[in-house]
């Protein structure tokens, strides 16, 4: 089982795109409750995470603590490969 989510599939079988999806899925209901998302724009080459705040998130003045306090830290701790998280437009 994977240590990240409790799932059947090892991590080390998931591509880098399924764990950091899984992993905004589970951040996306704390982002819900105060009227935002997040969906994942991409990832490049060195590993950083594109994503598009959505919602309430989007142009709020907390964005980019919201980014690096809580999406980045979390993604870096349940998928170490992840070198940076940004958001674009």
């Amino acid at each position: 089982m994977c240590e990240g989510c409790g799932c059947s599939q090892p991590a080390a079988e998931k591509t880098l795109n399924e764990q950091v999806a899984e992993t905004l899925d589970s951040v996306r209901e704390s982002l819900q409750s105060h009227g935002g998302d997040v969906e994942l724009v991409g990832i490049d080459d060195d590993n950083t995470v594109k994503v598009r705040l959505q919602g309430a998130c989007q142009g709020c003045p907390g964005a980019t603590m919201t980014m690096k306090n809580g999406i980045e830290r979390i993604l870096k701790d349940r998928v170490p490969a992840v070198k940076e998280v940004i958001a674009v437009d």
